[in-house]
């Protein structure tokens, strides 16, 4: 079997999958499975470890172009942290009813 045909199959594979279940999520679901949170904590701890490393170097560095560039990596990870911890306050609010007044 050539190596086209590998990839013709798994491409094949692939489209029949996404067939089966007939239907695109436009929203995420109800529901966070385990899986789903280690992988929010992953992503959680993967920008706050790149927004700390970055300030850090960002501090060492003496060159300010480099700083610069070091500062506003530091950032845009602050952001991507910020931007999922609103997510996931938002989707707890709203699965539990919690309205932030108490």
């Amino acid at each position: 079997m050539s190596s086209k045909n590998k990839g013709g199959q798994y491409m094949e594979q692939q489209q029949t999958q996404q067939n089966q279940s007939g239907q695109i999520m436009h929203e995420p679901p109800k529901v966070v499975t385990v899986k789903d949170s280690l992988y929010l904590t992953d992503m959680l701890s993967w920008n706050l470890i790149a927004m700390k490393k970055a300030h850090f170097f960002a501090n060492q560095c003496q060159d300010p172009e480099i700083k610069a560039a070091l500062h506003h990596a530091g950032q845009m990870h602050q952001k991507h942290y910020q931007t999922i911890l609103t997510h996931l306050n938002t989707s707890g609010s709203q699965q539990t009813g919690f309205s932030g007044s108490h």
